[in-house]
């Protein structure tokens, strides 16, 4: 059997080549970020950026954490001037976590700076010609990402 094309080992294969990919976006994203921030409070301000406000309990379901460890985490975002924290308008009971503009600002320099370090990886070790080859293996790994088997 053509071991290349075994199943397990392409699952395998993947998995590794997916997350070695994503430490080395989340090593960019912390070494472009000198403010300090952990991963958890990176983590936090782009999900409130991406989804908008939320509460410390949907954040912690989402994040698979405790509400304390989202106090924990949003209390220097706070500080920082990254986030704030309003009433929420539909039950007074409630308070929403929302990015700030500066929260923003930040999240999308991050974001230029990952994207900028990708394009250089691409450019120094895709070849031209590769390069339709990169382009089919997105939409296969776009296809695997939408899959509900």
């Amino acid at each position: 059997m053509n071991t290349v094309y075994d199943k397990e080992t392409v699952a395998i294969r993947l998995a590794l080549a997916l997350k070695r990919l994503r430490a080395r976006l989340r090593e960019e994203e912390l070494s472009v970020c000198s403010t300090g921030l952990s991963i958890s409070q990176l983590s936090i301000l782009q999900r409130l950026h991406r989804n908008g406000p939320a509460t410390a309990a949907s954040l912690a379901a989402v994040e698979h954490v405790s509400q304390q460890a989202i106090a924990q985490n949003v209390a220097p975002l706070k500080s920082a001037g990254l986030v704030q924290s309003e009433p929420d308008q539909q039950d007074a009971r409630k308070t929403l976590i929302s990015v700030t503009d500066a929260g923003h600002r930040l999240h999308e320099s991050i974001i230029a700076s990952r994207n900028a370090w990708l394009a250089r990886a691409i450019d120094s070790t895709i070849e031209a010609r590769e390069r339709a080859a990169l382009v089919k293996a997105i939409e296969l790994l776009e296809r695997l990402a939408d899959a509900d088997p």
